[in-house]
């Protein structure tokens, strides 16, 4: 659901990847909005088009890859039109900020902390050397890394793994960006220093009054931290809704599947129910609903693509019969939990 006071649109984005074996379908039309202030998970497995979505809204499609159709547009602007490429130069970095998945492979090993941030600092504020230098050190210090006057002039193998995330936030942040992106932040990090991490995101969202768009596969991050979830599979959105309509009542027989295959304190399951099959090969993806395939509910229906429509106030589900309790009703699954 698109809205004149949201910050970024996606509009029935499609990227392809051209390979060996043939053209990839990244993405298959994905629709998204994201207001000012709030926080949007994507979340999905492996393969469903999360990360290549925050790609294509930091211009990071490169060959083999394409745009092949569909339109991004920044406060009602488009991205993508010929008109639209300098302003989004611009916005990049700086009005909008990417927290990458890992960040020892992110930070370039061959310079320091302080370089880097610098760098950003320099291209988009047009910040002196000494500057920048006065600034990477206050922000160091505002993601809680100690002693930043040191850090600075260290390289990124000299910090620990928590130590390194919270470089790629500060770098993030440096600009005062108005939308940041953060792909699945705590996905190389323990218990302890991702609870640390999270914590401070949440703490930045408050006091820059950013909107966040934060993709993971950590639905419990999801319930603490974000007031919209989108749930992908196969490169498209198949449910979109408030987070608390999401997980008190999934209405995609996905996010049932997902959901019932997390493990909760209150729940005192003998084991947890997984999602049989895998998802389809994104070479050849299927005309009809992509899920079809692993699910119980699974009738020649299926075989039209599902739209994606409001399913209850809150709440909508690209499937032929949303809000069946699917995990329930498949007797081979009921009789696992029984």
């Amino acid at each position: 659901m698109m809205s004149e006071a949201a910050l970024l649109e996606i509009d029935r984005l499609c990227v392809e990847f051209d390979t060996r074996g043939g053209v990839v379908h990244g993405l298959r039309g994905v629709d998204l909005s994201v207001r000012r202030g709030e926080t949007l998970a994507i979340v999905g497995e492996s393969g469903s088009g999360k990360s290549v979505t925050a790609q294509a809204v930091m211009g990071l499609i490169d060959v083999p890859g394409r745009i092949a159709s569909g339109d991004i547009r920044w406060k009602g602007q488009s991205m993508l039109s010929r008109e639209g490429l300098a302003m989004a130069q611009d916005i990049r970095g700086k009005d909008v900020a990417l927290i990458f998945q890992d960040p020892m492979t992110s930070l370039n090993p061959l310079m320091t902390i302080g370089a880097q941030i610098g760098e950003v600092l320099r291209r988009h504020l047009g910040l002196s050397k000494i500057q920048a230098r006065t600034r990477t050190e206050e922000l160091l210090g505002a993601v809680g890394i100690s002693a930043p006057r040191r850090r600075v002039d260290q390289y990124p193998h000299e910090l620990s793994g928590g130590m390194r995330q919270r470089v790629m936030i500060a770098m993030a942040i440096a600009c005062e960006p108005q939308l940041l992106i953060a792909d699945e932040p705590t996905t190389a990090l323990d218990v302890t220093i991702q609870a640390q991490v999270l914590e401070l995101l949440a703490g930045l969202q408050e006091t820059l009054r950013l909107s966040v768009i934060l993709i993971t596969h950590d639905l419990g991050v999801v319930a603490g931290l974000c007031h919209r979830v989108a749930v992908m599979y196969a490169g498209k959105i198949i449910e979109t809704g408030l987070a608390d309509d999401v997980f008190e009542r999934p209405s995609h027989p996905y996010t049932q599947g997902l959901i019932r295959s997390t493990p909760r304190l209150d729940d005192q399951m003998e084991r947890l129910i997984a999602i049989e099959g895998s998802p389809p090969s994104l070479l050849a993806p299927p005309t009809g609903c992509a899920f079809s395939p692993r699910c119980p509910l699974s009738e020649p229906k299926c075989a039209e693509q599902p739209p994606l429509v409001a399913v209850h106030a809150g709440a909508s589900a690209a499937c032929w019969h949303p809000a069946t309790p699917a995990w329930r009703e498949a007797p081979a699954l009921a009789e696992a939990v029984s």
